[in-house]
């Protein structure tokens, strides 16, 4: 039986954790709410299997791998995931090669750098995550992945070439874009508030402005226009939250209070 001591001090050891989880999942995520998820995720079901953990592996590791599998449970691969044997195709190549400046300097921005990561399917960028940012060895990716030391390697060694191509296609896209207003993110970051009429003149006329020469945005405006329309039809002012759902909010919101978490009474600034 686990006494509520135990469960005081294994929460306290996941908490302990979450920096290092939020790292990991901001890495391997598209987006700043899909790694809160995750995180948030992560945190939830290794409370609620807090009795299953024996420690056979390190609390990192079975925390890495619950949010792991989680990521992998809700990805999809996508179009704009490179693809290992193409690009160790192309290193194969004698004739190719990249411009090492452009890309070493792309590669010193955190927001670029996480552009490239998100372009290298799941088990590779994970694998170039932990050992390259985390420090991880090889053995203890092995480990996480449950695979063998030579497959772990070379996966590493295939995530970083998968890298540096894409750091190397993110330069090319830049500059099919070359005059266009706003960068790609600054423009899609305003999207959301120009669908809502909450941009000021200035930077609604900047936006239209991308969006009328950017190769690559407006059909992502098209989708979310589209998308934020068909969404609008699910709204049921009728409908209420099930019964199981609301105890078990209350369960998690009256248990503790976690480091980190946002005092409601003092609201979010990062909302406002």
């Amino acid at each position: 039986m686990v006494t509520d001591q135990a469960t005081e001090d294994f929460g306290t050891a996941v908490a302990a954790e979450l920096p290092a989880l939020y790292r990991y999942a901001s890495s391997i995520t598209t987006n700043e709410a899909e790694a809160q998820d995750l995180v948030g995720d992560t945190v939830l079901r290794a409370l609620e299997r807090a009795g299953q953990y024996r420690a056979e592996a390190s609390l990192r590791t079975w925390l890495h791998q619950i949010l792991y599998h989680l990521a992998i449970d809700r990805g999809r691969r996508h179009a704009y995931e490179l693809r290992s044997s193409d690009v160790e195709a192309r290193w194969r190549d004698e004739t190719y090669s990249v411009d090492a400046e452009t890309v070493v300097e792309r590669a010193e921005s955190a927001a670029e750098l996480r552009d490239a990561l998100v372009h290298l399917p799941q088990h590779y960028r994970s694998a170039v995550v932990l050992h390259d940012a985390e420090g991880w060895s090889a053995n203890e990716i092995a480990d996480f992945l449950g695979i063998s030391l030579p497959a772990a390697k070379q996966r590493i060694r295939r995530g970083r070439m998968m890298l540096v191509s894409a750091l190397s296609q993110r330069q090319r896209r830049h500059e099919a874009n070359a005059g266009v207003p706003l960068s790609c993110w600054e423009a899609r970051e305003q999207v959301s508030s120009y669908i809502d009429g909450d941009l000021e003149t200035g930077k609604r006329a900047a936006l239209e402005a991308h969006l009328a020469r950017c190769a690559t945005c407006p059909p992502l405006y098209q989708a979310l226009v589209g998308t934020t329309t068909s969404l609008g039809h699910l709204h049921d002012p009728d409908s209420v939250i099930p019964p199981a759902l609301a105890d078990r909010v209350r369960r998690y919101l009256g248990s503790r209070s976690l480091p980190g978490e946002v005092d409601e009474t003092r609201g979010n600034d990062e909302d406002e």
